[in-house]
Parts: C-alpha cells; structure tokens; sequence
C-alpha cells in the first residue's frame, strides 16, 4: 500500500467501510456493521492567508495520485484524493497533506443517500416545462456518483474609500404646446430634474466565507446555482468522510481564488458605498479597498453527478448532496414546443373571432 494512503476495514468482518449519507456513520457493505467517526475534537480552522507564502510549493498537485489496493494489489493512477478500487470496490483515500500545497481543513459530509437524490432527480423532471418524456426515465434508468468538489473560503475585513455623486431630484414646470381638435393649445408639465452634488467617504464590511470553487472541471456556473450549501455542518476534515466516494484534487490555487473572491465582494462594497452616498440617485467614481484579517481554507462539498444521453447529446446534472437541491442540463421537445405555439394561436384566434361577432 502506497505510504499516506488510508483503507477502512470493519472491525468485525474485516471487510470494506465506506460512509453511509443516510445513517451519518461509517457502514461495511459485507456484514452491515456501523462504526461512529470519533470527533477530533477541535473546531475547523481559518488559515492567515500571508502564511501562504510560506508553503513549500508542489508540483504534484496537478500529478495522478497512485493507490495501490491493500485487498487486491492493483496499482492505479488517478487525479482524486479518494476512489474505489476498480477492480474490488475498496474505499481508497490518500493523505492530501502528503500530496497537496494546502491540506483540506473541512469537510461537509454527504447527507442524502444515492437513493434520496434519485428521488429529488424524479421530481426535478417531473417538473421540467417542454421536456421530452424519455427524460423521466433518467432517474431510474441511470448512475449517480458521488464527489466531494474542493472549494475555498475566504473571511476578510474589509475598508473601502470611495468617490462619486449623489444625485438629489427636483421638479420644474414645463411649458409645452400641443394640437388638440386642430387648434394648437398651450399646456405645462412636471419634469423631474437631478442635481448632482460629489460625494465621498469611507465603509467598512465583514465577509465570511465568501466560496470559491476550487476545480475548473465542473461548470462554475452550475456550482452556483446549488447554493446555499449547507456550512454549517462543516466539520474538521477526516479522510472517514471521503470513504466511498470521489475527491477531486483543487486545480485553481488559492492566491487566484482570492482574485475571484475579490470579485464577489465587489458588488457588495459598490452597493455600500451607494447606501452611503445617499440622496435619490447615485454614481460611484472609484473605490480603493484594503483587506485586512484576511484567512482562508479549503474545504469539501459533497454533489451526486449524473450524465446522460439524448438524441446522441450528452447532458449533466447534479445534486446538492446535503439540501437536494437539483441543477443541470436538458433537453426539450420540439413536438411539445410547437403544439403548444399552436394551442396558444388557437385560442388567440378564437378571441379576435369571438370580438368581431359582438
């Protein structure tokens, strides 16, 4: 067995443990036991990110992981932190600390079992507007695996200096002439005005856990749309967790994560420093931000992965493993798209015809 890697075997059949989402413990597929992961017994820590430069760097990260299986001696090659074995299903997990520039420090356990997002993937395609019959087959007909996807965290205080304007309206009388029965009549009006006054300041602002996917080989834009995640049950990392599932290893490093933190924070500074300038309308000219207290950590989020074909197209979706919560790709029928177009024609001809005869 390759030094660093972690096997799980049952303390009472000796056979292989992985993490059950729906008991919460760790459970033996050969004899059923159930085995507790024992707490570490502190909490998950926030990472100074200026301690980051004093990582020693590794390359490996973006190397195979090599497993060699304890049951069977089959050697593989994999770019995961966890796998099954591909020829006995051992749960396999590697030491990320020996592998990895930056170690997990948290972990959110799967919560839902394969089963339970079978059952939220049914009532997703039950309820897709346009969608093609086939495609409420996919949940029974398909596999789901699961993965833990690698994100990072990032808490700052934040001290914002900004320039602008804040635009204050007034109301001036308008006169204006218009034809009326023929004749040019003479009217007034209401028009609304905004002065503009320069404005500047200062706002201050607490983020915490502002979360940035830490792979490029998922769609971020899908990512997003399984939020919230559930950060509250995150809990000191422990390889138990990763048993039976696949970790992804991070691909985008830390210091670029906080480039699209950054980002994140953005808009939310602007809609300070607008809340701040006041008056009725706003312009921000410039904002300079500093990061003060700024920490960081990497940590694990568990998704049910799905793809399926349709019509020779390959389409992917995915299941919040701690909330359900069901986002992904799909097709549409055209068949229904055009017989509901004409339903819609029928019922708009039917109305014009129903006026003209009254």
């Amino acid at each position: 067995m390759t030094s660093g890697t972690t096997v799980f075997p049952c303390q009472n059949c000796g056979s292989n443990m992985a993490w059950d989402p729906a008991a919460g413990v760790m459970a033996c597929g050969h004899c059923g036991s159930r085995q507790a992961v024992t707490p570490t017994g502190t909490a998950v820590r926030e990472q100074a990110f200026a301690e980051i430069a004093r990582l020693p760097a590794k390359p490996v990260a973006k190397l195979g992981t090599p497993f060699i299986c304890p049951n069977c001696g089959a050697r593989t090659e994999s770019d995961l932190l966890s796998a099954n074995c591909q020829f006995c299903g051992t749960a396999l997990v590697a030491d990320p600390a020996a592998i990895e520039r930056v170690a997990p420090e948290a972990v959110v356990p799967f919560g839902i079992s394969k089963q339970q997002a079978s059952d939220a993937l049914k009532q997703w395609t039950s309820s897709r507007w346009f969608a093609p019959s086939s495609l409420k087959k996919v949940s029974s007909a398909e596999t789901f695996t699961g993965s833990y996807l690698p994100f990072w965290t990032y808490d700052s205080n934040t001290v914002s200096d900004y320039t602008g304007e804040r635009g204050e309206h007034y109301w001036v009388t308008e006169t204006y002439t218009e034809q009326v029965n023929g004749q040019q009549v003479t009217q007034t009006r209401q028009v609304q005005k905004t002065r503009w006054h320069h404005a500047q300041g200062r706002v201050s602002r607490l983020f915490d856990d502002v979360l940035v996917p830490g792979t490029t080989k998922v769609e971020t834009d899908l990512i997003a749309k399984l939020e919230p995640w559930e950060l509250q049950t995150a809990t000191p990392f422990q390889p138990n967790y990763l048993a039976g599932f696949q970790s992804v290893r991070y691909d985008i490093e830390p210091e670029q994560g906080l480039e699209s933190a950054k980002a994140q924070m953005a808009p939310v500074i602007e809609n300070d420093c607008r809340a701040d300038i006041g008056g009725d309308e706003q312009r921000v000219r410039t904002v300079d931000t500093a990061y003060y207290d700024l920490t960081y950590k990497l940590l694990f989020l568990p998704v049910w992965f799905l793809s399926y074909r349709h019509a020779g197209q390959l389409f992917q979706v995915m299941v919040n493993a701690g909330t359900s919560e069901v986002v992904g790709h799909r097709p549409y029928s055209a068949i229904k798209i055009a017989l509901t177009i004409l339903a819609a024609l029928i019922v708009i001809a039917a109305i014009v015809l129903a006026v003209r005869l009254h």
